[in-house]
């Protein structure tokens, strides 16, 4: 426990985690995407404009095989900083937590065994509506069937996601609700220019209040889907949103549809709260009385450029990384020191 911060509702941040601790862990990966993304400049969730696109199925690839099949290696940064997903890989493995795949709109289907929404991709709200107030309705009706489903399966519900571009709109969906949120990005020079550009524009073509058609016009379907999962899941067992900015978001959302704060909590990375562009803790606050725990994987002492780039700005979260890391410490009682040691150990079995 002394590698993670409490923060929020210190009494409900307490219970959760005494009331988790000897639990069954359920780790769901939900996988989206966004035109939004496509955006110069907007994300490094991939070496390339063209591979952006691969990175959701081949997160979810990695966490199943150890090795990608839709692409040659796993997700990197231009510069070849490796996928969060590295952190949930061997967080998971460390603690035998089981997880599975649900596709929620990626562009690209994953090659391995995953749940099917039939939800469509969001497109890009810079120019045009994100989805249909029709598809946000099926995305929280099936969202919340699924939701039910896994959490009568476990004492602790993990929700991840994968989305690039995702925090953009996020972004946009907390200003639209009235939020007054600064959100983290996948790269140290946060471009808070170009996103307030983009989420300005979607803005304007807002008409209506109901949130339903506000997160359909500048959203992206992750996010009424994983709400749609909390408001049913949050009723039967407890529930880590494990993310930073687009958890946020859905917290938001979710907020007007309805669910059991009490068995709600999110788990991130140190790395999101200590976020000097963004105000994560505050904007939670704003939305909703529940608990954030966060908890530093201690990259910062890692040997190698490539891990200790997560504690210098680069993706901090993503793939579930900070909930993962937080679940598989509670289960195992492994500190930040014998996390690292197994980080490294899977990084060198994948590059060196």
């Amino acid at each position: 426990m002394e590698d993670f911060e409490l923060s929020g509702n210190l009494d409900l941040a307490q219970n959760f985690v005494d009331s988790i601790k000897s639990g069954r862990f359920l780790f769901s990966f939900v996988i989206s995407y966004t035109e939004t993304s496509e955006i110069p400049g907007i994300t490094f969730a991939g070496a390339d404009k063209d591979s952006i696109q691969f990175t959701p199925p081949a997160d979810a690839e990695y966490l199943h095989y150890g090795y990608c099949k839709t692409i040659d290696k796993i997700p990197m940064t231009p510069d070849g900083k490796p996928t969060p997903g590295i952190l949930t890989k061997t967080a998971l493995e460390s603690a035998s937590i089981s997880h599975l795949t649900i596709n929620a709109g990626s562009k690209i289907t994953p090659q391995l065994p995953f749940i099917e929404s039939g939800l469509p991709f969001g497109k890009n709200i810079s120019v045009e509506d994100a989805m249909s107030d029709s598809i946000v309705s099926r995305a929280v009706e099936y969202g919340q069937i699924l939701g039910r489903s896994l959490a009568s399966l476990t004492d602790c519900l993990m929700i991840g996601e994968c989305i690039p571009g995702g925090t953009t709109t996020a972004l946009a969906l907390l200003k639209a609700l009235d939020f007054d949120a600064k959100v983290s990005s996948s790269i140290p020079d946060n471009p808070v220019e170009l996103k307030n550009q983009i989420v300005s524009s979607a803005l304007e073509r807002i008409d209506s209040e109901h949130p339903y058609s506000i997160v359909a016009k500048i959203g992206d379907p992750m996010i009424p889907f994983v709400a749609g999962m909390l408001c049913s899941a949050s009723s039967v067992s407890k529930v880590m949103l494990a993310g930073g900015t687009q958890m946020a978001a859905v917290l938001a959302f979710a907020s007007k549809i309805g669910f059991n704060e009490e068995n709600t909590a999110i788990g991130t990375t140190s790395y999101i709260t200590n976020d000097k562009s963004a105000n994560f803790s505050e904007l939670v606050q704003d939305i909703a009385d529940i608990p954030i725990i966060s908890v530093d994987p201690g990259m910062k002492n890692s040997k190698f450029s490539g891990l200790k780039a997560f504690s210098e700005g680069f993706a901090k979260e993503g793939v579930g990384a900070g909930g993962s890391i937080i679940s598989s410490m509670i289960k195992t009682g492994n500190n930040s020191e014998t996390f690292l040691n197994l980080v490294e150990k899977e990084y060198q079995r994948l590059f060196t």
